[in-house]
């Protein structure tokens, strides 16, 4: 197995970025999701009871109660391991997916695993473990991908793709050439799905047609519109340089709607994730008429956890009330018939 670099700076950034997002305002100052600009036909007599709807999916053969996905978030420091564990509390009573942040921290030190492994408080919930692409171009390699997911007993692995955020930072993993060879071989010898994942600029059409040739199982698009992870950078910066780079990057990528329709266009087939950015169940209700299988959701979810695990399970309650009632709205008894639900491109957010 390849020697992976050490980086002893990995949990002192974990520490950085939840602090800073609880903290600071890193939300995109101009650019938004772009769901917005879409407006659902109101149905005044949609011939359905609010009790008859049912927002119950399947990705990847696991059936599930909603299409809300917990976003990969945190993991690898103490304050990580409370927060993931309220988060694992609530996805296990509501039956939803979740996502588990960058695995790094733990691949380079064993000590830190723990705050990663919350199967014992959602032992029956769609599971992703969760590491960097770039790090196949840093001594990670096929062995790193199966030991993140053996570490959690995840049911799929993520790789995440964070080029602006690694460019603009200090300590920065730079080199993201040749990656999709790589990524190709993981996809072929893995026996789980591999699903590739934004962290908040969105994929092209372009990326998705590639990263789908290379074997990919699932495209999460995590577009621009929610937080801005230059902004996040902005406010660790080391210097007034590093951060006056980072904040003309405020604004960049591509919005989540945007990605969203790219996906689609590219990948008709397969599994699509919509995030960034997202903040309620009308948005998950949008992002599933523009063609997604889960909605996922991390700032809210990040700041309810931190609170408490009731906390989370009163923010899903909501979700998952808001997206019902928009899909009785629109006379959509379940999700199948969601997908068809009549919309419009306008000014309005109904």
């Amino acid at each position: 197995m390849a020697k992976v670099t050490e980086s002893p700076n990995t949990e002192r950034r974990k520490v950085d970025h939840i602090r800073i997002n609880l903290d600071e305002n890193v939300q995109f100052p101009r650019l938004s999701t772009g769901l917005e600009e879409y407006r659902f036909v109101h149905q005044a007599i949609p011939e359905l009871s609010l009790a008859d709807i049912d927002t119950g999916v399947v990705v990847f053969g696991k059936a599930l109660s909603s299409p809300i996905l917990i976003s990969s978030m945190t993991g690898g420091t103490d304050v990580a391991l409370r927060i993931n564990q309220n988060l694992a509390r609530a996805a296990q009573r509501h039956n939803i997916a979740m996502g588990l942040g960058s695995q790094r921290a733990a691949l380079e030190d064993q000590t830190l695993a723990a705050s990663y492994r919350i199967r014992d408080a959602a032992p029956d919930i769609l599971l992703f473990a969760n590491i960097g692409a770039v790090q196949l171009n840093y001594g990670y390699c096929l062995e790193h991908c199966r030991r993140a997911i053996d570490m959690v007993g995840a049911d799929a692995l993520i790789l995440h793709f964070n080029v602006l955020q690694e460019a603009v930072q200090a300590e920065g993993d730079i080199d993201f050439s040749g990656l999709l060879r790589k990524i190709e071989h993981v996809c072929a010898q893995l026996p789980l799905p591999v699903i590739a994942k934004e962290v908040g600029w969105g994929f092209s059409e372009r990326n998705t047609r590639d990263l789908v040739n290379a074997g990919i199982s699932a495209i999460d698009v995590a577009g621009a519109g929610g937080t801005s992870w230059s902004e996040v950078e902005f406010h660790r910066a080391p210097s007034a340089f590093h951060a006056n780079v980072a904040r003309s990057f405020a604004d960049w990528g591509i919005p989540t709607a945007d990605a969203l329709l790219n996906a689609r266009r590219a990948a008709p087939d397969l599994p699509v994730f919509a995030s960034g950015g997202l903040r309620d169940g009308i948005d998950i209700a949008k992002c599933i008429a523009l063609g997604a299988d889960l909605a996922g959701f991390a700032s809210p979810f990040l700041k309810a956890a931190d609170e408490s695990a009731d906390a989370v399970d009163w923010l899903l309650q909501a979700l998952n009330a808001q997206l019902r009632i928009a899909m009785l709205c629109t006379a959509s008894q379940n999700i199948d018939g969601l997908r068809k639900a009549e919309f419009q491109r306008g000014a309005g957010g109904g």
